[in-house]
């Protein structure tokens, strides 16, 4: 009678293991075999990091085995099971495997395949188009959209965590209860005997320590000492936690009033205004979004207000980028000034903090969470509903969406949603996050998730014009590295242009992201469908490089760059000024945050900076869903580029006192999940 050898492999994440009955079916070409039950005397089998072999004997020959079935039945209660992989050495010899990397739960059960991706149009069994269709149809009943407000890119419809599938769901969901993370942080900030001190002004400046972490040698402490200097105002555009605003101004705009008499003073190189912009060398931030977004009401007992300034700066004759004029508001007139440089100390400190806290505000809602999160959310969901496991774009994308959904719901449960924590600190809280994200819509377009065509719409292509775009430079090489990566992928696997414009499954997931992403938005430039094995490249390196690089260089530097209060004011308790020469140091202290939403302030992007525990970095693919040879070189071909980036960017950074890493791949984790 022939038997098989049955290699079982459990989960080494909290709760993976089961006490649970499992039972094991084959299905071949030539038959099936009946129920066995995987059970081995005077053991505990399954438990959380085991590997376990049983020996299975089947009545007669099953032929090649196509399908391996899984069922769990209750033993005392039900227990939930995680199953990373079967392997199956047949009577011959030979060794199947079988990835799996779900959870099973309740009385459920499972089928797979063997691990060799494939197309639709390689499958000519029935049972195996069977299989495929059906897992399909399963997932688009989990996997449903949902409009959370008017105007965002869908989202899944779950309302919260425990509501979401359970193969996507947080292994311990305590891990990323914003709520507990926040008071944990302010906890290990020892900042929580100020965390319920809400109206209660700091002193001065220096009063702003009480609650801050000094580290030494650290960007935070920099940015404590210097954060008043123009050069590091400047510098932040280029190589803070929102590096995506700053563009070479080609025109004055009109609605900013400037003439060189006002900035002489700040021009270094003789030149008029106007043949400085000629030249290249004037630069521009505007915060026109943020114009008519209502601030935050939440709290009867402390007015807030927004801004939405207009910047312009200068690339000096030692290629600093400082500021030259700032606008605050963008209809220019008597009671909207243009501060400049050479005005009194306090005015144009006032005016820089105004542009730093305007910055927060788009860093956190447009460039975070728009352009990171919902975007990678919208990617995740159409992946899971139109591409079934044995997909080689499932396969190679399943890493980029982990946890994303998850921590997407967790957000709009607790962070975002009305009375959540976002209204705490934020001036965008009570509703004016929502307006951005629905303004900020118009923006979202494909070419601007295309890293190389983003910086150069904004005219910051030039490395020798603009010598220290950190930025830029080192994702223009991960961009690289990941586009090598995806073109070598999908060559395996498509040889040809035809074969793309025919693979149903892959034109409907572009299809989904199109027209439930972005709400069917021809504007947008999403493409509705793909052609070609280059614009399937490009389409996964858009994919993987906004899960990966682009959070990570939106994300992580938060602690760096707003944990000095003065520097990115969540919140402004008090207008923009209206005149020159009356703003006074008390009354820019009196403008910022108070005790008790500068402490929620530090707390959050306190948490927001920690990678996860047990972080996957970009290059790492501990789960086996490929298992064959090509793909697992061009695997260890995009670690070997990785690791020569992570290099460079160590050898420019020696001795640097501002090091940029937040590109360096060692920093990048896999996905959006914090």
């Amino acid at each position: 009678m022939p038997s098989y050898t049955v290699t079982v492999a459990t989960g080494s994440q909290w709760f993976a293991g089961t006490d649970d009955y499992i039972y094991l079916s084959l299905v071949g070409s030539a038959g099936c075999s009946e129920k066995h039950l995987l059970d081995k005397p005077f053991y505990n089998d399954f438990e959380r990091g085991a590997v376990d072999s049983y020996d299975v004997t089947v009545d007669e020959e099953l032929g090649e085995i196509q399908l391996v079935k899984i069922e769990k039945r209750k033993y005392w209660l039900h227990d939930d099971w995680y199953l990373k992989y079967i392997t199956l050495k047949t009577p011959h010899g030979d060794y199947i495997e079988f990835p799996c990397y779900r959870w099973i739960t309740g009385d459920g059960e499972v089928v797979l395949r063997d691990g060799c991706a494939k197309l639709a149009r390689d499958d000519q069994i029935h049972i195996l188009k069977q299989h495929r269709r059906k897992e399909l149809e399963t997932r688009q009943k989990q996997y449903r959209w949902m409009e959370w407000n008017p105007g965002f890119p869908l989202s899944i419809d779950a309302k919260c965590h425990k509501d979401l599938p359970r193969d996507i769901q947080f292994d311990s969901e305590k891990g990323v209860d914003f709520v507990l993370n926040y008071s944990k942080a302010m906890e290990n900030l020892f900042i929580n005997r100020f965390m319920h001190m809400f109206q209660s002004s700091w002193n001065d400046f220096a009063d702003f320590e009480k609650i801050f972490v000094k580290i030494s040698n650290t960007i935070s402490e920099r940015v404590m000492n210097h954060w008043q200097e123009d050069p590091m105002f400047g510098y932040q555009f280029l190589n803070g936690c929102n590096p995506v605003l700053i563009q070479r101004c080609t025109e004055l705009p009109k609605k900013l009033p400037v003439t060189t008499e006002m900035v002489e003073c700040s021009l270094e190189r003789q030149l008029s205004l106007e043949q400085e912009v000629q030249q290249g060398n004037i630069f521009v931030v505007d915060f026109e979004l943020l114009d008519g977004i209502d601030a935050n009401k939440t709290d009867p007992c402390t007015l807030q207000f927004l801004a939405a300034p207009i910047c312009l700066l200068y690339k000096n004759l030692a290629n600093k980028i400082v500021p030259i004029a700032i606008q605050l508001n963008q209809i220019p007139g008597d009671e909207n000034p243009i501060f400049l440089p050479s005005d009194a100390k306090y005015d144009w400190l006032l005016a820089k903090i105004w542009v730093r806290s305007s910055d927060f505000h788009v860093h956190q809602t447009i460039t975070h969470l728009l352009r990171t999160h919902l975007v990678s959310e919208v990617f995740g969901i159409a992946m899971y509903r139109q591409l079934p496991a044995v997909h080689p774009i499932f396969k190679l994308l399943v890493a980029h969406v982990r946890f994303t959904i998850a921590i997407n719901t967790k957000a709009r449960e607790q962070l975002i949603c009305e009375c959540g924590l976002f209204d705490k600190a934020n001036a965008t809280g009570g509703g004016g996050h929502v307006q951005m994200v629905q303004r900020a819509m118009k923006d979202l377009t494909y070419a601007s998730l295309c890293f190389p065509e983003a910086i150069k719409a904004r005219g910051m292509e030039s490395k020798e014009d603009i010598p220290y775009y950190f930025y830029r430079d080192d994702g223009l090489l991960v961009w690289e590295a990941v586009r090598t990566f995806t073109a070598e992928v999908v060559d395996i696997y498509y040889e040809s242009d035809q074969v793309v414009a025919e693979d149903p499954e892959l034109q409907d997931f572009v299809k989904d992201v199109y027209v439930y992403g972005m709400r069917g938005r021809k504007a947008s430039g999403f493409p509705k469908s793909l052609k070609s094995r280059e614009q399937l490249s490009e389409y996964l390196t858009v994919v993987i490089f906004t899960a990966s690089a682009q959070h990570a260089a939106v994300n992580f530097g938060q602690y760096d760059w707003c944990s000095w209060i003065p520097n990115a004011p969540p919140t402004m308790r008090a207008p923009p000024p209206t005149a020159k020469g009356v703003v006074t140091i008390e009354q820019i202290v009196d403008s910022l945050p108070d005790r008790g939403r500068s402490c929620w302030h530090l707390g959050a992007v306190w948490a927001l900076s920690q990678f996860q525990e047990n972080e996957l970095f970009l290059g790492m693919y501990p789960e086996e869903h490929f298992i064959e040879k090509p793909v697992k070189e061009a695997m260890a071909r995009f670690r070997k580029n990785l690791e020569a980036i992570v290099s460079l960017i160590a050898e420019r950074n020696k001795n640097k006192k501002l090091p940029y890493y937040y590109l360096s791949p060692d920093r990048i984790p896999n996905s959006v999940a914090i």
